[in-house]
């Protein structure tokens, strides 16, 4: 045989074996899976129980404006429980134009008129509403609302209302005065309501 047959002889075997080798993969090994916890009390203790469920806050209940009181009569509203006081309310609401939170020249009269009224009784403490109608968005609406309350906030305090009884909130589109979708209704729901929540 020559040297030349035997290296090529080598090289084949060589090839052969690798191959070989190549072909004979591992199978693969399965890895045993843990065993479930058990349902049984760990340490013979039963399971603590779950906590009991907080109850849901009651949304709040927006009061609707009703027509004022007729000035000048002589009736104690401090001798009024503050349901009644706030359903034959004295303080009047506020309307504001669309996508307005300017006190109109005619909104000013019924802002110093509640003014006088809250300067009658002094230990009132006031929750000013702020309402929309129901076009724009609902972050949009509470937004704006937040700004009409704030407003006839603003006017009560430059009339001498001390600013610690005017509280305020927004309730955006929430609770329409007026369900309706005409005009009309829209204005009625453009709106700063006051509510006596304290005497």
């Amino acid at each position: 045989m020559s040297a030349r047959l035997v290296r090529l002889v080598a090289l084949l075997l060589v090839v052969v074996a690798t191959a070989t080798a190549c072909s004979r993969k591992k199978p693969p090994v399965a890895r045993p899976t843990p065993p479930p916890p058990s349902a049984g009390p760990v340490g013979g203790a039963a399971p603590p129980p779950p906590p009991a469920p907080l109850p849901e806050p009651e949304p709040p209940v927006a009061s609707v404006p009703v027509e004022p009181a007729i000035s000048g009569t002589s009736v104690d509203y401090n001798a009024r429980s503050l349901d009644e006081l706030n359903r034959e309310s004295p303080l009047q609401p506020v309307f504001y134009g669309y996508d307005s939170a300017d006190v109109a020249g005619d909104m000013q009269a019924a802002l110093t008129k509640n003014a006088e009224i809250l300067r009658q009784y002094p230990s009132w403490v006031v929750t000013i509403e702020g309402h929309c109608d129901v076009r724009g968005t609902a972050e949009y609406n509470l937004t704006l609302g937040e700004r009409r309350a704030q407003s006839a906030r603003a006017y009560l305090i430059s009339l001498g209302i001390p600013a610690e009884r005017l509280k305020t909130v927004s309730y955006g589109a929430e609770f329409p005065f007026d369900p309706g979708t005409t005009e009309e209704a829209y204005a009625k729901n453009r709106r700063a309501h006051f509510v006596v929540t304290s005497k």
